[in-house]
């Protein structure tokens, strides 16, 4: 059994005071993924600071011509609000293609970006993994690998990043508040995440006495030409082996703005400037969207068991990249891409 003290703070700043006095402190709120990495040894908290009650974070408010989501929204309330249907349905397909109904009634929208990346052998105490125990090596790289990144790997981790939430938002360029110690900061959604590098250890760019308090979304929702595709094993209850949220503005037959972003590929919601630029002020094409698939993979590469997904990535990103062109988002129920 894991001993470990509780406590329940009444206010941001005491929950920041809480984790600062304790390194082996861990802030919960739904608890959806600390519970299962406590429960599998993989993390052993000393203090589980409970912050699911903190007042005023669970609200969604207009916020700047957008909108202002509190970290403890839950993922349930967040892909019903009638605005996130209305303005943003990229976010809300994209939450309601995760998980299950009884899991994204109790995560919440803080939890969810600070879920760890997938990997059986990270999950696994018997066996090495650097994410888990720095140093110690990586054995899903000539292992069992079928779930692993393509892109932005190192030799120190090939883990996935699980969430479909955080790929929409990454498409969505939204901004994620933070308080600690030092005051209040805002971190761009691109900047949030990282890739394995040498410190596979470390997930985001959050200091660990630094809490979420809220993700803000921007004006643009792209709610006319947009889609998020998820390609799996299950049709439900089951990670990404590929996803692709595509936004466009369309006027007429050209692409104005462009952007994609990919989950199930890396270690961090994947995208790649490069490609977005090339679509830009160009036609709506299948050739095009070809092109910006093979920019994207350029640097692709599969570690045996993962490799079919260089070529499911591709396909998946020229659909997407149809579907949103044509205002023919895929449905939340079906993964048929043909």
């Amino acid at each position: 059994m894991i001993r470990f003290s509780y406590s329940r703070p009444g206010a941001v700043g005491e929950a920041v005071q809480a984790v600062q006095a304790d390194a082996g402190a861990k802030f919960i709120a739904g608890g959806t993924n600390l519970v299962d990495l406590m429960k599998y040894d993989v993390e052993r908290p000393r203090r589980l600071v409970d912050v699911g009650a903190l007042p005023g974070l669970d609200r969604i408010e207009e916020a700047d011509g957008g909108l202002r989501i509190g970290a403890l929204v839950t993922n349930s309330a967040l892909a019903y609000d009638a605005r996130i249907e209305q303005r943003y349905p990229l976010l809300a397909r994209a939450i309601l293609s995760g998980a299950s109904p009884q899991l994204r009634n109790a995560a919440t929208t803080g939890g969810n970006l600070l879920q760890r990346t997938r990997c059986y052998y990270f999950y696994d105490t018997g066996t090495p993994c650097n994410k888990r125990e720095p140093g110690t090596g990586c054995p899903a790289i000539n292992g069992v690998n079928r779930i692993h990144a393509i892109l932005g790997t190192s030799e120190h981790c090939i883990a996935t990043h699980p969430s479909d939430m955080c790929v929409a938002l990454a498409a969505l360029e939204a901004t994620v508040e933070v308080t600690g110690p030092q005051g209040e900061r805002s971190i761009a959604f691109a900047d949030f995440h990282r890739l394995p590098g040498e410190h596979p250890e470390i997930d985001t760019t959050l200091a660990p006495d630094e809490i979420i308090t809220a993700v803000r979304l921007p004006p643009q929702g792209f709610a006319t030409h947009h889609t998020y595709l998820k390609l799996r094993d299950r049709q439900s209850y089951a990670f990404a082996l590929v996803s692709v949220a595509a936004v466009l503005e369309m006027e007429g037959d050209t692409i104005r703005e462009a952007r994609l972003a990919l989950g199930g590929v890396a270690h961090k919601p994947w995208r790649d400037p490069a490609a977005e630029a090339l679509l830009r002020g160009g036609p709506a094409t299948r050739e095009r969207f070809a092109e910006a698939a093979a920019l994207i993979l350029q640097a692709a590469r599969g570690y045996g068991d993962n490799s079919f997904k260089i070529e499911l990535a591709r396909r998946a990103i020229v659909r997407a990249l149809s579907q949103a062109a044509a205002g023919t988002p895929q449905p939340v129920a079906d993964k048929r891409i043909a």
